[in-house]
C-alpha cells in the first residue's frame, strides 16, 4: 500500500522557486547560522551549500519538493542513520541534529506551497560525476558502495517509504508512457520501443525479484570521493523507496555511461564488486541489463519533461545531454548479449531463452572437403603485413577457388585480426559472428528443416523452433513454408555468402569487439554443421573452462620474472611498430627499442630461417657470419675500437665490460651514476642504483662501487644552465677516491641518460668525468645498450652527442632486434690484458644465427635509413608532445632526442612533485585506446618514447593525439 506521494498525481515537479537571499534568511530564521547560501543543482528539490562568511562549508540546505509529505522526509533520514552505523567506513549525508539528539528540521513556506527544509552533512572531496573518466577501480567502488548501501537497508519496514516515484523502474513503463511525448520527435520511437522491449524483458521475472528499501539514486552523481579519488561518501536520500532491490545496481551502473570513454563494458567492475557482497539472484541478473535501458529511457524522458515544464532550470537542461548519452550507450548493444556478457563476467555460464546451443540436425550445403581459411593473429597466411589489406580475406578465398577448391569458409567465433584496421583507439570488431563462405560455382542452399523462407534484396532468413538462419549474398529460390530438403537459394559463384545462426541471428553485425564477444556468441550458433563441418573452437565461451596464459605463466616463472600491466594483453604477434593481442587488435608499441627495425621485419626471418637450414652452433667453431659481424661492427665505433666480443646480452655485455677495466687495469673500484641501469648478472647489478628496478640499491651497493650524482639538469641538484656544474663535481669526486688509495679501474655510464628519463646529459659531462678516470689510470665505459644504433637520429652511438670517445662500448638490444645478441667493442690492447683472467666462450653469444641476424639489422638499419627516420619522426614527436605540454600542466618537460624521449610528469611545475601514480594510470588508460606505453625512472613518473625505428609520422601523431585524449579526459 503507498502512504507517500504518487509521482503520476502529479507529474509535473519543477525545483522550489526559492533563491539564495531566501535560503539565507531560512539558515539564520531557523537554525540560527548567520552564512552564505551557494545554490546547487536539482531536478525537484532545492539544495543550497551554506558557508561561513569567510567561506568554511557548514551544511547543505535541503528543500524538499512540496509534493513530498513530512513523514517521507523523516524517513529518509531515518535510512541514513541506519546506513552510517551498518557501514563506518562510508561517510553519509545525514541530517545534522542539535544537542539534544533533535534533527535539524522545519516546514518553511515557499512559492510553490510548505516544504520541509533541514540541514544536511556536508561531505567534502567532489562527487563521481566530476571525474571525467572512470577508472575500472573507481567503477568496481561504486558497485561495492551500492551493495553496502542495500545490505544495511536490508530489513527497514518504515511504510513511508512506500511511494510510487517516476525513477523507480518498478514503474518505468508506466513514466516512459505519461512523459514520452515530451521526446523529440527524431528520437521518440527508438526510445519507446527499447523501453517497451526491455519491460516485456523484465515483467516476467517480477514475481522472482527481490524487494527491499533502497537509496534508489546511487550514482556517480550522490557519491563522493574520498582519499586517493575513492568513493567514501553517500549524499542525496531523496528517493529512497521500497522498490526491486536490483534497481539499485541498475541505476549505479546506468550513470557510468556517460563518461568519457564509457561503454556498456565498462560497467561490468561494477556488477562483479556488487555481486561479490550481495549475491544476484538469478532473475536479477536476468533483469538487470533491461532495467538499465528502462533507467535510459526514464532519464531522457524524465529530462525533456523536466526542461519543458520548468525552463529556468539549468540544472536539468546540462544535464540532458549527458543523459542522452546514456540512453545511446545503453541502447547500443542488445539486451540479450549483455546479459550473456554479465552471466559470463559473474562465472554464471549461458542460461534463458537467448542462449543458443548447437542448431538441430540439417544440412543448408554440404561442403566437407571446403578449404577453411585462418585468419587469426598467429596465421601465417597474414605474415609480412598482409593482414593490413582490408580485402585479404576475399583475396586468400580467389587464390584457393583458383586453385581448383570447390568452396572455402571461414571460422565462427574468431578473432580475426585480417583487415584490422591500426591507430584507432576503439577495439575493432574483429570477432566473427557467423561463417564467410565462397563457392567456384553456383551452389544450392537447401533447407535444413521445416521452416519458413523469407527474402529481402541482400538473402534470405529461415525460421524454425526458436532458430533463425540468415544467409546474405544468395539468391533466393523459395519463400514461405518450405519442407526439409527444398531449395531456398543458391550463391553467387566466387562472391562472398555470409551465414548467421542463432535465437536473433537478423541485424547481427559481422564482427564484434572482443569485449563483447562472449555475449554475442552465447545468443549465435555456429553455423559450421549446416555446411557439413565440425564446429569450431573458437566460438567456445565457458571463460572458466581452460587456465589462462597469464595464470599458467605465474604459476610456472619466478614472481620477480615481471610483466607490464596489471591485466597484460596476450600479445601473439608483431609488425613493424605494432604489437598485436590475440584477440586481433593491433597495438601501437611506443617502448620497444628492442625491435630495432620493426617487428617480424621479413629479411629478419627470412635470414633467420635460411641459417637456421644451415647452421646454427657456439661460437668456437669457426664460420663466416662470425668475422662479417666481429669486423662489421669494429668498423662501426671510432678508433681505436676495433676488436669486439660477442655475447648474448645486455647484461653480460656490461658485465664484461666491467671485467675487462679491473682486468686490464689491475684494479677492483668502479665509479657508476646514480639511477642508472645496467644489468643483472652479478657486476652489473654491482653498479646499478636504480631504485626503480632495486629498492635496495643504493643500500646493497658493494663497497667497491662508488657512485657520483645523477646529472639530471630537470629535478637534479643542479638545474637548467647550472647543469654544467655535474661534470666538474663527478671529476673532484673522482680525483679524490684516487686520493684516498682507491684509484677506480673505470667509470661506467649511459651516455644518454635513459632509465632516468630520456635525457640527455648536461655538455660536456663525459668529457670531464672521461679525463678524470683516464687520469688516474681507469677505462671509461660507454653503456649504448638503450641508445645505440641511430636511435638518437642525429648520432649513431650517444657518446657522439657528448663529443667523446670511449674505451669500451657495451652494447645490446637493437643488436639483435629481439635475438639475444650483444656485444663489446674496446681496443686489442685493452682486449688482449682479459688473456691474464682466462678465456672468454659465450655458447650462443656470435653464433651462426645471431651473428647473421646481426648484420641483418645494420643493412636494415642503412637501407631504410632508420637512423634518418628517428631523426624527422622523432623531431616531429618531439615538437608535437612539447606542444601538448604547454596545454597540460601535468606535462612538466619533454626530453630527448630522435626516438629516444621522456615525458615527465608532475604535480606541480614548481615542486616538480612527480605524478607518479597518475602516470601508471595513464598507462592503463592508453593501453585500452591502443597505445602501449610505459613509466621509467626513480619516480616511474616518465613516460618512456622509445618505439622501433621505423615508426612513421601517422604513428607519432596517434601517440600524441591519444595522449593529449587521455589526458583531458581523464585517467
Amino acid at each position: 500500500m503507498t502512504t507517500g506521494m504518487d509521482f503520476f498525481d502529479a507529474v509535473t515537479l519543477p525545483a522550489p522557486r526559492v533563491d539564495e537571499a531566501w535560503a539565507r534568511r531560512v539558515v539564520r530564521d531557523s537554525f540560527g547560522i548567520d552564512a552564505v547560501a551557494h545554490q546547487l543543482g536539482s531536478n525537484q528539490d532545492a539544495n543550497f551549500l551554506i558557508r561561513t562568511p569567510n567561506g568554511e562549508p557548514v551544511a547543505v540546505l535541503k528543500v524538499t519538493n512540496p509534493a513530498f509529505v513530512a513523514a517521507e522526509v523523516s524517513a529518509q533520514d531515518d535510512a541514513t542513520d541506519r546506513i552510517a552505523t551498518a557501514c563506518p567506513d562510508l561517510r553519509i549525508a545525514q541530517v545534522l541534529r542539535g544537542d539534544d539528539g533533535v534533527a535539524q528540521r522545519t516546514t518553511v513556506d515557499t512559492p510553490d506551497g510548505p516544504a520541509v527544509a533541514r540541514l544536511i552533512r556536508f561531505l567534502d572531496g567532489g562527487t563521481l560525476f566530476d571525474q571525467g573518466y572512470l577508472d575500472p577501480r573507481s567503477v568496481a567502488r561504486l558497485g561495492e558502495v551500492a551493495a553496502k548501501v542495500d545490505l544495511a537497508l536490508a530489513g527497514l519496514t518504515d511504510n513511508a517509504h512506500d511511494r510510487v516515484l517516476q525513477w523507480d523502474l518498478q514503474y518505468a513503463d508506466r513514466t516512459v508512457a505519461a512523459l514520452g511525448s515530451s521526446l523529440p520527435a527524431a528520437r521518440r520511437d527508438r526510445i519507446e520501443s527499447a523501453a517497451a522491449r526491455a519491460w516485456d524483458l523484465v515483467a516476467p521475472l517480477v514475481p522472482d525479484l527481490p524487494v527491499q528499501v533502497v537509496h534508489l539514486d546511487l550514482t556517480d552523481d550522490n557519491t563522493v570521493l574520498g582519499a586517493d579519488s575513492v568513493v567514501d561518501g553517500v549524499i542525496d536520500f531523496s528517493d529512497v523507496t521500497r522498490t526491486w532491490t536490483v534497481c539499485e545496481l541498475a541505476i549505479a551502473i546506468s550513470s557510468v555511461l556517460h563518461h568519457p570513454g564509457a561503454e556498456p563494458a565498462s560497467v561490468l567492475p561494477a556488477v562483479r564488486a556488487y555481486h561479490s557482497l550481495r549475491p544476484l539472484s538469478e532473475a536479477e541478473v536476468e533483469a538487470l541489463w533491461p532495467l538499465v535501458v528502462l533507467r535510459a529511457a526514464v532519464l531522457v524522458v524524465s529530462g525533456c519533461h523536466q526542461v519543458a515544464v520548468d525552463g529556468d532550470n539549468d540544472y536539468a537542461e546540462t544535464r540532458l545531454v549527458r543523459e542522452w548519452r546514456i540512453a545511446d550507450q545503453a541502447l547500443s548493444v542488445p539486451p540479450e548479449v549483455m546479459t550473456a556478457l554479465i552471466r559470463d563476467t559473474l562465472g554464471l555460464g549461458c542460461a534463458g531463452d537467448e542462449a543458443a546451443g548447437p542448431l538441430p540436425d540439417g544440412v543448408l550445403l554440404a561442403l566437407p572437403d571446403a578449404a577453411v581459411l585462418d585468419l587469426s593473429p598467429q596465421s601465417s597466411l597474414l605474415d609480412d603485413g598482409a593482414w593490413e589489406n582490408g580485402e585479404i580475406a576475399e583475396v586468400l578465398a580467389a587464390d584457393r577457388l583458383a586453385a581448383g577448391h570447390r568452396a572455402v569458409v571461414t571460422k565462427f567465433g574468431e578473432a580475426r585480426l585480417a583487415g584490422s584496421r591500426a591507430l584507432v583507439q576503439e577495439s575493432p570488431a574483429a570477432v566473427a559472428t557467423g561463417i564467410d563462405l565462397w563457392t567456384a560455382g553456383s551452389e544450392e542452399l537447401s533447407a535444413p528443416w521445416d521452416c519458413e523462407v523469407s527474402s529481402d534484396e541482400s538473402g534470405i532468413v529461415l525460421r524454425a523452433d526458436h532458430i533463425e538462419v540468415v544467409a546474405h549474398g544468395v539468391t533466393a529460390r523459395a519463400t514461405g513454408a518450405v519442407v526439409a530438403g527444398t531449395v531456398v537459394a543458391t550463391t553467387v559463384p566466387r562472391s562472398r555468402t555470409r551465414i548467421t545462426a542463432g535465437r536473433r541471428a537478423g541485424g547481427v553485425p559481422e564482427g564484434v569487439a572482443a569485449p563483447y564477444a562472449r555475449g554475442w556468441l552465447a545468443t549465435l550458433a555456429d553455423p559450421a554443421p549446416l555446411l557439413g563441418l565440425p564446429t569450431t573452437s573458437a566460438g567456445h565461451t565457458d571463460s572458466s573452462a581452460a587456465e589462462s596464459v597469464l595464470e599458467q605463466r605465474e604459476r610456472a616463472l619466478a614472481e620477480v620474472q615481471e610483466h607490464y600491466y596489471r591485466e597484460p594483453p596476450r600479445i601473439e604477434r608483431g609488425w613493424r611498430h605494432f604489437l598485436i593481442t590475440e584477440e586481433g587488435r593491433p597495438l601501437l608499441d611506443m617502448i620497444n627499442n628492442v625491435a630495432v627495425v620493426g617487428h617480424s621485419h621479413p629479411r629478419i626471418a627470412r635470414t633467420a630461417e635460411r641459417q637456421l637450414r644451415l647452421l646454427n652452433t657456439n661460437s668456437r667453431f669457426n664460420y663466416e657470419a662470425i668475422a662479417s659481424f666481429g669486423a662489421r661492427l669494429a668498423d662501426l665505433a671510432p678508433d681505436p675500437l676495433d676488436t669486439v666480443f660477442l655475447v648474448n646480452s645486455g647484461s653480460e655485455a656490461t658485465d664484461l665490460a666491467i671485467r675487462l677495466a679491473l682486468v686490464a687495469t689491475g684494479r677492483s673500484d668502479m665509479v657508476a651514476m646514480s639511477e642508472a641501469y645496467h644489468g643483472w648478472t652479478y657486476a652489473s647489478d654491482a653498479v646499478s642504483t636504480s631504485v626503480a628496478d632495486n629498492p635496495n640499491a643504493l643500500q646493497s651497493r658493494p663497497s667497491w662501487v662508488h657512485t657520483v650524482a645523477a646529472p639530471n639538469p630537470y629535478r637534479g641538484r643542479h638545474r637548467g644552465s647550472d647543469a654544467s656544474r655535474y661534470g666538474p663535481e663527478a671529476a673532484a669526486a673522482i680525483d679524490e677516491l684516487a686520493a684516498s688509495g682507491q684509484a677506480p679501474a673505470g667509470f661506467i655510464g649511459e651516455t644518454y641518460y635513459g632509465n632516468a628519463g630520456g635525457m640527455p646529459l648536461p655538455e660536456g659531462y663525459l668529457a670531464a668525468v672521461y679525463a678524470a678516470v683516464r687520469h688516474h689510470g681507469g677505462l671509461a665505459i660507454a653503456d649504448e645498450i638503450q641508445v645505440g644504433y641511430g636511435r638518437l637520429g642525429h648520432w649513431f652511438w650517444g657518446f657522439e652527442q657528448q663529443a667523446v670517445v670511449p674505451d669500451i662500448i657495451a652494447v645490446a638490444k637493437a643488436v639483435g632486434n629481439g635475438v639475444p645478441v650483444g656485444a663489446v667493442i674496446t681496443s686489442r690492447a685493452v682486449a688482449d690484458t682479459y688473456r691474464d683472467a682466462g678465456y672468454f666462450f659465450s655458447s650462443t653469444g656470435g653464433s651462426p644465427l645471431s651473428s647473421r641476424i646481426g648484420l641483418a639489422v645494420l643493412d636494415i638499419i642503412r637501407d631504410e635509413d632508420l637512423q634518418g627516420n628517428a631523426r624527422d619522426v622523432g623531431g616531429h614527436l618531439k615538437a608535437r608532445l612539447e606542444e601538448l605540454a604547454q596545454r597540460h600542466e601535468i606535462i612538466g618537460a619533454v626530453h630527448g632526442h630522435g626516438l629516444y624521449l621522456g615525458v615527465e610528469l608532475v604535480r606541480d611545475r614548481t615542486t616538480l612533485e612527480p605524478a607518479s601514480s597518475e602516470a601508471n594510470a595513464i598507462c592503463d588508460r592508453m593501453l585500452d585506446l591502443g597505445v602501449v606505453i610505459q613509466p621509467t625512472s626513480d619516480r616511474m613518473n616518465v613516460f618512456k618514447v622509445k618505439p622501433p625505428l621505423c615508426i612513421d609520422r601517422s604513428a607519432a601523431d596517434f601517440f600524441v593525439d591519444t595522449l593529449d585524449r587521455v589526458l583531458s579526459e581523464g585517467w
